[in-house]
């Protein structure tokens, strides 16, 4: 026997159905599609289509809500940043911000800053600047000799509102004028 010998056993593989190749075929004309209708086009996709009643997806009640104006602070704790001190990945003496911590990565996404949580402990002393921080964590960052400055963040929901007052402030100065 040679490699260009071996084959698959009688019948081991079907031949794909030819369409379309005359009456006596059994397959041929409608190609076993049926007469009309949009299942005997080209082109259909109905999937979750159940003839009319209301498809499953859909007769699931709907859970959850998502708040778009929502902040969204990434969360690091002084443990896995006193592991990123001892390991080098983060410098002690320097001012440890978002842009620090994300190149040490400790915080993924994060679009409104970092926010510091007291799991862990943080033996180094240490200067922090974000977003926000627990009051654990801060009083663990003072007892190891660093401090904490707290950036004004101003919520995605507090800039619209103060936009929509500029609007309509114009709006009636507008109309008076």
């Amino acid at each position: 026997m040679k490699l260009n010998d071996i084959r698959d056993n009688d019948g081991a593989r079907k031949g794909r159905m030819r369409v379309g190749r005359g009456i006596g075929s059994g397959k041929g004309k409608t190609a076993g599609r049926g007469q009309k209708g949009a299942k005997a086009r080209s082109g259909v996709a109905i999937n979750g289509f159940e003839g009319g009643q209301m498809p499953l997806h859909m007769r699931i009640p709907k859970r959850g809500f998502n708040n778009i104006f929502a902040s969204d602070y990434a969360i690091v704790n002084l443990g896995a940043v006193q592991k990123a001190i001892d390991a080098g990945k983060l410098d002690a003496n320097a001012t440890i911000d978002h842009a620090a911590l994300k190149a040490a990565s400790l915080a993924r996404g994060g679009k409104d800053g970092v926010r510091l949580l007291a799991k862990g402990e943080l033996t180094a002393k240490a200067s922090f600047l974000v977003a926000g921080a627990s009051k654990g964590a801060l009083e663990a960052v003072e007892k190891a000799g660093g401090k904490v400055e707290v950036i004004e963040v101003v919520a995605a929901a507090d800039k619209a509102k103060a936009k929509k007052g500029t609007a309509l402030a114009a709006a009636k100065a507008a109309r008076k004028a």
